[in-house]
């Protein structure tokens, strides 16, 4: 099967919903009403939620976008009655939802109550279909002809009012979603490729939220640069004072306190407040109001006995990066080139990315350890790891055989 032209495909542009830009709904009543529309609807639900990242500590919807063929398109704020939804989620049980990315949808919906008992992701579809973009915009235009009006994806959507022109961008992400979903459908049939987008739909529907990341504080960018224990301490310190302050006034972190404030306090060590507030950021106005609170994170790593010191390095999450394997593990470099290798040619054959072929951490472990041998082994390895059924069936031999070879 041969890839998708990379070429941009014009659209009609889309500048509106057809039927107008509704106005969110806010009250018991209003949900209520748009529930009873939802039932007389046909067909699958077009979702899509507007969240506030990089604004607000929340990760939770601001906005849910909904709309059904013989419904109508609801825009639902869930902030001042997320008790009121309970008719809309019933409503919706039992049908299927096409959302677009629905990895980055389904948990904020979890979070409000949603249960998805039937999904069909588009971007998904379109990974499977061999498509060179699978953004939206870019994949709404290609399969349905139509060229939406975008903007306003980043931003904070925590804001109230929202403009008219924010909502009409929200609107528009569900105005012809069932039509891509439908195109992509019969594309996905005419490939043969239906079966596989229906297992990853499912996976995708029924993956936990991923586990919390161990010594998160380690994320810090920059981090690299302190070079002892009691520097790393104090960036903990001050990490986590952040991260309070930042849940408490529902902010996102970076716009509490800068990374690069807090790698350069834990480097400087200050020790008064006149020290700390000569440094760049802490010397702001809002800062300063908060001067005892970071002065105070930095004297509570500055008590820390030794024993109780951050590691330099925190504990590994898994293999190490590829760029170590090299001098680290030889072997294991080699059998990941072999294998790499053979799924590119796969992928090449089916027109499918390497990434959505197998987990690329399922990949990477299975070489990283070395010790499957044989089809059978490999196919074990790589379920226990979540690959799907129909990946195993595309990838089992050649992996099995790469590894023979390395």
């Amino acid at each position: 099967m041969g890839k998708a032209s990379s070429e941009p495909v014009p659209g009609i542009p889309l500048t509106e919903p057809a039927g107008g830009v509704p106005e969110p709904l806010t009250t018991v009543e209003e949900f209520a009403d748009c529930a009873a529309a939802l039932r007389r609807g046909t067909g699958p639900i077009a979702v899509d939620t507007e969240r506030a990242s990089g604004f607000t500590y929340s990760s939770r919807a601001y906005l849910i976008q909904i709309k059904r063929t013989g419904s109508g398109l609801f825009l639902l704020d869930p902030i001042h009655e997320p008790e009121g939804l309970a008719p809309v989620i019933e409503a919706m049980r039992g049908v299927e939802w096409v959302l677009h990315a629905a990895d980055q949808d389904l948990p904020c919906l979890r979070d409000d109550g949603f249960e998805c008992d039937a999904l069909f992701d588009t971007e998904l579809a379109g990974r499977l279909l061999g498509a060179p973009r699978v953004n939206l915009a870019a994949m709404t235009s290609e399969y349905t002809g139509y060229a939406l009006a975008k903007g306003h994806g980043a931003a904070d959507w925590s804001t109230r009012p929202l403009p008219h022109e924010w909502l009409n961008y929200a609107a528009l992400d569900v105005e012809v979603l069932v039509d891509l979903r439908d195109e992509a459908h019969e594309r996905l049939e005419d490939a043969g490729k239906l079966e596989w987008a229906l297992e990853e739909f499912e996976y995708e529907r029924t993956r936990p939220d991923p586990a919390p990341k161990p010594d998160p504080w380690r994320r810090v960018s920059g981090l690299s640069t302190l070079r002892n224990r009691r520097q790393l301490a104090r960036a903990r310190e001050l990490w986590l004072a952040r991260d309070e302050m930042a849940e408490q006034r529902n902010v996102a972190p970076g716009r509490t306190l800068p990374d690069a404030a807090i790698v350069n306090a834990a480097a400087k060590n200050p020790t008064t407040e006149a020290e700390l507030t000569a440094l760049p950021v802490f010397g702001g106005p809002r800062m300063r109001r908060s001067a005892k609170r970071w002065l105070g994170a930095i004297q509570r790593a500055n008590a820390l006995p030794d024993s109780q010191l951050p590691p330099l390095h925190g504990p590994r999450n898994g293999v190490p990066a590829n760029n170590r394997w090299s001098k680290s593990n030889p072997e294991a470099a080699e059998r990941l080139a072999k294998v790499r290798a053979a799924l590119t040619e796969i992928s090449d054959e089916v027109a499918v990315p390497v990434e959505n072929l197998l987990p690329t951490d399922a990949v990477r472990q299975l070489c990283w350890d070395g010790t499957a041998r044989g089809a059978a082994a490999v196919d074990d390895a790589l379920a226990a790891s979540g690959a799907r059924d129909w990946q195993r069936r595309l990838t089992v031999t050649a992996v099995a055989d790469a590894l023979d070879a390395a």
